[in-house]
């Protein structure tokens, strides 16, 4: 099975039309399970709102939803400081992009074993450094 985590800056490129969002959504379909914390959620709302999709609270729902349907979640059930430990290791990260990479090394221990989804550089570059599949 093709799993891979999904970082925000891979939707927000797809669902702005971004660039480099084309591709993603062809890469995104490459994937039999796509994963995510729910900061994505969270990270997606707040760019939602701001570029001033959807007129009403129901219109910015339906589009969300067409981004997030797809997501599983991942909830850790304890601190994620070894994982913070790791990551940060092999680069300097802006808070969130390191909770991503957290997140990924939660659920997948051997970063082998599924790929990571960015399109923000440094964290691309960790991910690498950690072993992941970009």
């Amino acid at each position: 099975m093709k799993v891979a985590y999904v970082d925000t800056s891979c939707l927000v490129a797809v669902a702005f039309g971004e660039p480099q969002g084309r591709g993603m959504a062809s890469r995104l379909e490459e994937f039999e399970r796509l994963l995510s914390s729910n900061l994505l959620e969270a990270e997606l709302r707040t760019t939602f709102q701001r570029e001033g999709v959807g007129e009403t609270p129901e219109e910015m729902e339906k589009h969300l939803s067409r981004f997030l349907a797809a997501i599983n979640w991942i909830y850790p059930d304890r601190r994620l400081t070894p994982e913070f430990r790791q990551a940060l290791a092999h680069g300097i990260l802006k808070g969130s992009d390191l909770w991503h990479l957290a997140c990924a090394l939660f659920v997948a221990p051997d970063p082998q074993k599924i790929d990571f989804l960015t399109l923000d550089a440094p964290q691309r570059a960790v991910a690498e450094r950690l072993g992941f599949s970009v």
